[in-house]
C-alpha cells in the first residue's frame, strides 16, 4: 500500500507514546497534560444532558451549522471580553472540535510545501506535529524568562522568506509554564505590524492563573486583523468534550469554516449543547476559581518539595498559572538518562527534546503538576531527585 509522502514526516506524537509506557497504574505520572477528573462536574452534566434532549432532543440529535451554536459563540465572546479584554463578534468565532482541530486547519489554510512557520523554542509538540503534515520549514524564534524576544524575531523576518505564520503561547506556555510580560507583548505586535504576519495565539490555560491579573491577549492589541485566538474548554470544564474555538476576522473565519465542512460538518451539536446549557444553568468561573485552588496548591507543593529535594544546579521554571513547568538538569546530566532512570522507579516526565522542532536539547524535562494527588506529587519528586542524582 502506498502512502502520501506527507506521511514520512508524520510520526506518532512522542508525548502519547511515552503516556502509553507511563499508564502503568504504579507509576507516578508527571507527563501528560491532564486536568484533575475529580473535578469534572459530573452530576451538573448528567443533569444538564437530561434537561437538554427533553427539551430540544430532535433538534440536537440533527445536523447543525458548520460555525457552531449561535447561542455558545455569544457566551463565549463574552468571556473574551470578560477575561482577556478582547472584542470580538459571536460571527468572528468557529466552534471547533477541541483547539487541536484549529492547529491543523491552520496548516491546511496557510501553508504549501517548504512554507516557514516561526514558533517559540522550545514550543507546544501537538502544534509542531499537526503543522509538520504540510511539510514546512520550522524556524525557532529565541525565548528567554518573560516570553518570545521580539528584537530576535524582527531579524528573523528581515532575513527570512516564505514566512507564513508564527505560533505563540503567551501563556503558561507548554512546555516551559512562562508568560510573556505585558511589554514583551506590545513589542511583539509592533514586530508583527511591521512584518504583516498572520499569528497563531494559542491560549488554553489563560484562566488558569494562580497570582497576579490575567495579562490582556494578543488578539486585543491586534489592529490588522492578523491574530487569530485559539481556546477551548478542555482546561476549565471537560477535555472529553473536545469543544474549542478560533477566534479571528470574518474573512479569515470564513476560510477555516470552508475547512471544517470537508473535515467534520460541524462539531457535535450535543457536546455544544452541553457546554452551552452548563453555562446557562451553573457558574463556570465558581468552577474555575475550585479548579485554580486545587492546581495552585498542587504547584505550590511541588515547587516546594523539589527545593527540597533537588540537588544543586538542577533548575525549574515557577509558573504563575497553567499545567506545566520545566526543569533544567545539571550540566552533564542527561535528560533522557534521567527519564529512563525514572521509569525504573516507577516516575515520568517527558523529556525536553520533543518540544523543539529543530535544535535538539538533553537537559530539560516538562513536568505536569495539575492530575496527581499530593501524596504522589511528593512521592514522586523524590523519586525523581534519586534518579538525577544516580545520573549526575
Amino acid at each position: 500500500m502506498k502512502f502520501a509522502k506527507r506521511m514520512e514526516r508524520m510520526q506518532s506524537s512522542e508525548i502519547r507514546e511515552l503516556l502509553k509506557l507511563t499508564a502503568q497504574p504504579d507509576i507516578i505520572s508527571f507527563a501528560g497534560g491532564l486536568p484533575a477528573p475529580e473535578l469534572f462536574p459530573v452530576k451538573e452534566i448528567a443533569k444538564v444532558s437530561h434537561d437538554l434532549v427533553e427539551k430540544e432532543g430532535q433538534q440536537l440529535l440533527q445536523y447543525a451549522t458548520t460555525e457552531g451554536r449561535p447561542t455558545l459563540r455569544a457566551k463565549i465572546a463574552a468571556r473574551m471580553k470578560d477575561k482577556y479584554h478582547t472584542e470580538v463578534d459571536p460571527d468572528e468565532i468557529l466552534i471547533t472540535t477541541g483547539s487541536q482541530q484549529c492547529l491543523d486547519f491552520a496548516g491546511k489554510l496557510f501553508l504549501d510545501p517548504g512554507d516557514v512557520v516561526l514558533c517559540e523554542s522550545p514550543s507546544y509538540l501537538g502544534a509542531l506535529n499537526a503543522f509538520n503534515a504540510y511539510e514546512p520549514t520550522f524556524v525557532e524564534v529565541p525565548t528567554d524568562n518573560v516570553g518570545l524576544i521580539p528584537e530576535e524575531l524582527d531579524k528573523i523576518l528581515s532575513t527570512t522568506d516564505r514566512c507564513k505564520f508564527i505560533y505563540v503561547i503567551p501563556d503558561f506556555q507548554n512546555p516551559t509554564g512562562r508568560t510573556w510580560s505585558l511589554e514583551r507583548r506590545k513589542k511583539f505586535m509592533e514586530v508583527i505590524n511591521k512584518h504583516n504576519l498572520p499569528v497563531l495565539e494559542d491560549n488554553p490555560y489563560g484562566e488558569l492563573r494562580y497570582e497576579g491579573e490575567i495579562l490582556p491577549s494578543l488578539k486585543s492589541m491586534d489592529t490588522k486583523g492578523l491574530v487569530m485566538f485559539l481556546g477551548t474548554f478542555s482546561k476549565i470544564f471537560c477535555p472529553g468534550l473536545r469543544l474549542g474555538w478560533v477566534a479571528a476576522s470574518k474573512d479569515v473565519v470564513s476560510e477555516y469554516v470552508k475547512i471544517k465542512q470537508s473535515a467534520d460538518l460541524h462539531t457535535s451539536n450535543f457536546d455544544q449543547g452541553i457546554a452551552d446549557a452548563y453555562m446557562e444553568n451553573y457558574d463556570l468561573d465558581k468552577h474555575v476559581e475550585e479548579i485554580k485552588a486545587l492546581y495552585k496548591k498542587r504547584r505550590d507543593l511541588i515547587l516546594k518539595t523539589m527545593a527540597e529535594e533537588f540537588p544543586a544546579g538542577t533548575e525549574w521554571t515557577h509558573p504563575e498559572g497553567g499545567l506545566f513547568l520545566w526543569l533544567t538538569f545539571p550540566q552533564g546530566c542527561s535528560a533522557d538518562k534521567v527519564f529512563h532512570k525514572c521509569i525504573e522507579m516507577k516516575v515520568a516526565g517527558v523529556t525536553g527534546d520533543a518540544f523543539y522542532p529543530n535544535g535538539k536539547t538533553d537537559r530539560n524535562m516538562r513536568i505536569n503538576f495539575s492530575n496527581m494527588p499530593e501524596e504522589k506529587i511528593i512521592e514522586g519528586v523524590k523519586r525523581m531527585a534519586k534518579a538525577i542524582r544516580e545520573c549526575m
